[in-house]
C-alpha cells in the first residue's frame, strides 16, 4: 500500500475500526470502493478514485474535497466512524 497514493490509509482504518486483519481489511476496502484488491496499491487507479470519490488526494487541484470534507466521505463510503468527523458532527449541531 502506498498511503494516500494507494488505499495504505483506507486499510488501516478498516483494520483498527473493525479488528480486521489486513488482507480482510484490504478485502473489504476493495468491496466498498469497487475495485480489486490489486487496484488498491495502484497509484495511478487510486488518484483517479480518489479524486471522483472525493476522499483526499497528494497534490489538490481546485474543488477537489480535502480535509474534514474527504474525512466525511471516507466515513461514508467506508461506513466508518471517525473520531473526527464524529466530534466535528456534534460541535456542529449535526448529530442527532
Amino acid at each position: 500500500m502506498c498511503g494516500m497514493r494507494g488505499a495504505g490509509d483506507l486499510v488501516l482504518r478498516v483494520q483498527l475500526a473493525k479488528g480486521l486483519k489486513i488482507n480482510e481489511a484490504k478485502k473489504y476496502v476493495a468491496e466498498k470502493l469497487g475495485v480489486s484488491v490489486l487496484d488498491l496499491s495502484d497509484c495511478s487507479v487510486m488518484t483517479e478514485l480518489r479524486e471522483k470519490l472525493g476522499i483526499g488526494v497528494m497534490q489538490p487541484v481546485d474543488e477537489t474535497p480535502n480535509n474534514m470534507e474527504a474525512k466525511f466521505l471516507i466515513a461514508d463510503i467506508l461506513g466508518l466512524p471517525i473520531n473526527s468527523v464524529e466530534r466535528f458532527k456534534e460541535r456542529a449541531g449535526l448529530k442527532k
